[in-house]
């Protein structure tokens, strides 16, 4: 007898917000379930949580990957308001509209996102927080290779193939992909045949927007991990040079309460690097939490 799980129907999801940007993304799983929130980094898109989120939809979850404002197929801010306060209330935004508190998965900025709207809100909007690979204490090293990332190429890429070996200098320990197909979700093609990264040129302009605004305000992040009530889980990616072993220990000691997962094989890029132990880890952390079936 077969013991695989179905995969889950994914939906498409979109919420508009008072400031008149529509946020888009993938629903997976029972519409009824409860609810699980995926926010991606800075940069990226719903895509990079394509595998964790079908698992998670497989598991009993209504899991939601969305667009950041500025990013993937989510509208780009009018005003180039990309800071993490707005990223904070679109996120506090869409969480009150689940028929309950959502699991709140963020990675990198979109830890950052969880992070405030749960910490700074006077009563939580969260059932539990995953942070992936951010803590309020983050190497400044591993920043600005982010940024250096981010920032090359501003003419764009002539082809697939020369944005994917952009990203496999930037990842060291991973191979460069054999095949492309899922590399063009993350980019955007202009008239003129290049490729772009998919997201707003404002957005890496605004300052405030990517790691190393974070990097700025580490009291402020920290006053809102010491201020985390409901279940916490922070995964770490092994290899990682933006969150090191002290800054986890620092944020344990803040949150007390908290759950350590430290990936191994893993950059800071944890569940691109490896999603199966990394969606493990995050499956294992809410049957604890909700028990081996989330819909009751």
């Amino acid at each position: 007898m077969s013991t695989a799980t179905a995969a889950p129907e994914k939906r498409a999801y979109e919420f508009a917000l008072g400031s008149g940007i529509t946020l888009r993304g993938d629903a997976y799983g029972d519409p009824s379930a409860r609810p699980a929130l995926l926010l991606h980094g800075g940069g990226q898109t719903r895509h990079s949580w394509a595998g964790a989120a079908a698992a998670l939809g497989a598991a009993g979850w209504r899991a939601v990957a969305l667009d950041l404002r500025g990013h993937g197929e989510s509208d780009w801010a009018p005003n180039g308001e990309y800071g993490f306060e707005n990223f904070a209330a679109d996120t506090l935004a869409v969480a009150k509209s689940f028929r309950e508190p959502p699991v709140l998965i963020g990675a990198s900025l979109g830890g950052i996102s969880a992070l405030i709207t749960e910490g700074e809100s006077d009563e939580s909007v969260a059932a539990a927080i995953v942070l992936v690979d951010v803590t309020p204490s983050l190497e400044p090293k591993g920043v600005e290779r982010i940024i250096g990332f981010m920032t090359q190429k501003p003419e764009g890429f002539a082809n697939l193939e020369e944005a994917a070996a952009a990203i496999a200098s930037y990842r060291e320990h991973r191979p460069k992909p054999k095949n492309l197909s899922g590399l063009a979700k993350n980019l955007r093609q202009a008239e003129d045949g290049r490729w772009h990264w998919h997201w707003d040129p404002a957005f890496i302009r605004s300052g405030k927007s990517v790691d190393h605004g974070a990097a700025n305000q580490p009291e402020r992040l920290l006053v809102a991990a010491r201020n985390l009530r409901v279940p916490t889980l922070l995964v770490r990616g092994k290899e990682s040079d933006v969150v090191s072993v002290r800054g986890a220990e620092e944020f344990i000691a803040a949150v007390p309460h908290a759950k350590f997962a430290d990936v191994s094989g893993a950059g800071h890029m944890v569940a691109g690097d490896r999603n199966d132990a990394f969606t493990a880890a995050v499956l294992a952390f809410l049957a604890e939490e909700f028990g081996a079936d989330p819909s009751r």
